[in-house]
């Protein structure tokens, strides 16, 4: 088994960005030159995360939507009073902070319309992701 990583940079633009980062894995995969195993792709923050889906404006105003309801920012959370920034860090557990797909014949196994996205909730900032394929 052979096993390849490269860590990517990611400068977020604004304090909720979902970035496609479909093209960049598949570019790490090419140059590992496995063809057949896994891609995990992990993000070392804790106010962001990955996530696989549909490349679509609409949708990824209503993943933001979504969230901005389900977890508020300023409703009175405990960490609030040290950073102020704990709806980030409580959107990104829901989120999770890796993925990993298969590659068979040296493509990602994803279906159709699915992408694989990199979710700030705490931005501008610059951040890292780890990209690590292993397989034959």
């Amino acid at each position: 088994m052979k096993t390849y990583s490269k860590v990517l940079g990611v400068e977020t633009k604004s304090s909720v960005d979902l970035r496609n980062i479909t093209g960049h894995v598949r570019q790490v995969i090419d140059e590992s030159g496995i063809k057949n195993g896994l891609v995990t792709i992990f993000v070392p923050h804790t106010t962001a995360g990955i996530y696989v889906n549909e490349d679509e404006s609409g949708l990824k105003r209503d993943v933001d939507h979504v969230l901005s309801k389900l977890i508020p920012k300023g409703a009175g959370y405990l960490h609030d009073e040290v950073d102020d920034n704990a709806h980030a860090h409580l959107r990104s557990i829901v989120i999770s902070p890796s993925i990993t797909i298969p590659i068979i014949d040296g493509r990602l196994a994803t279906g159709t319309w699915q992408s694989i996205f990199f979710a700030e909730f705490d931005g501008p900032r610059r951040r890292r992701l780890i990209v690590h394929v292993m397989g034959t």
